[in-house]
């Protein structure tokens, strides 16, 4: 006896959709209030001035102004350090 029905319907085909995160506009770019900035799972960047951390740590504008990345030094809970990225808009 055969496992599956003849002809049945395919085990396969049940891939989810891309939720395209990553950055969305670059360092020296100009971006207006509310404007997304960049999309990520957790806090892998960090919010800087004139920024804020939505539900789903997406980072977005609350000024008119120009993006800046920087680079800075964090001191996790158990002592160790470690580089963190901040995005702010100037």
């Amino acid at each position: 006896m055969a496992h599956t029905k003849a002809l049945g319907s395919t085990k396969l085909g049940r891939d989810s959709r891309a939720k395209r995160l990553g950055v969305k506009i670059q360092d020296g770019q100009k971006v207006m209030t509310g404007q997304i900035i960049l999309r990520q799972r957790g806090t892998h960047y960090l919010p800087g001035k004139n920024v804020k951390l939505a539900k789903d740590d997406t980072i977005f504008a609350m000024k008119n102004g120009i993006v800046k990345f920087g680079v800075t030094m964090k001191t996790k809970f158990d002592g160790n350090r470690r580089k963190a990225t901040i995005v702010a808009v100037v």
